[in-house]
């Protein structure tokens, strides 16, 4: 088995889904590394787990081994009020173990986000993923301005990650300057966990 970057992310109307799968394109394009798709289940407003252990469709939900084995990782969450969701947060949270473990120090991590308005707080949100990957010891990795995309786009994109603008009943569609720029990120991350390994 190839090492692996983890593309975790909670979706709720499907754009951040689509996101992670052009993200593991990316990783996919690394040689001798391979991306693993899981999401994480929604939470009741008293923060529990509201669906079954198994997802009905799409990625799997991330195990702590999961998150314990891979080579690097990729978060990503649509935003809410400039911060992720709360289910991505609530898993985030339950990773004390492996904070006190140290398994994930020094591996590269990296966001991304989507957003109903143009200016609904994309940076923030990645950042605000970023801050608890920091306190696991991770190396946080952006998207430079070598990627002619970020310089072109007019929707999603940022140097602090790959971002999606989906206006509310609009098209979801990712442009082709965001679809780019989720490769990028994802193929940044996993040559940089490469070289680390």
């Amino acid at each position: 088995m190839n090492p692996y970057v983890l593309v975790l992310y909670y979706t709720r109307f499907g754009a951040t889904g689509k996101m992670a799968r052009l993200i593991a394109r990316g990783v996919d394009q690394v040689e001798g590394m391979e991306a693993r798709l899981r999401t994480v289940p929604a939470v009741s407003p008293v923060t529990e787990q509201t669906e079954a252990e198994v997802p009905v469709e799409g990625a799997v939900y991330c195990a702590e081994q999961d998150l314990r084995e891979c080579a690097g990782l990729i978060v990503g969450s649509p935003t809410r009020f400039g911060n992720m969701a709360a289910p991505l947060k609530y898993f985030i949270d339950g990773t004390g173990s492996i904070w006190g473990s140290g398994d994930l120090v020094d591996k590269p991590v990296a966001a991304f986000t989507s957003t109903s308005s143009l200016h609904g707080g994309q940076e923030t949100t990645l950042l605000t993923m970023a801050l608890p990957l920091l306190h696991h010891g991770m190396i946080y990795c952006g998207i430079p301005y070598t990627e002619q995309a970020l310089r072109t786009t007019t929707t999603g994109g940022t140097p602090y990650g790959a971002s999606h603008f989906a206006p509310v009943g609009g098209s979801n569609a990712i442009s082709e300057d965001e679809a780019v720029l989720c490769k990028a990120l994802g193929k940044r991350v996993a040559a940089i966990a490469r070289k680390m390994l």
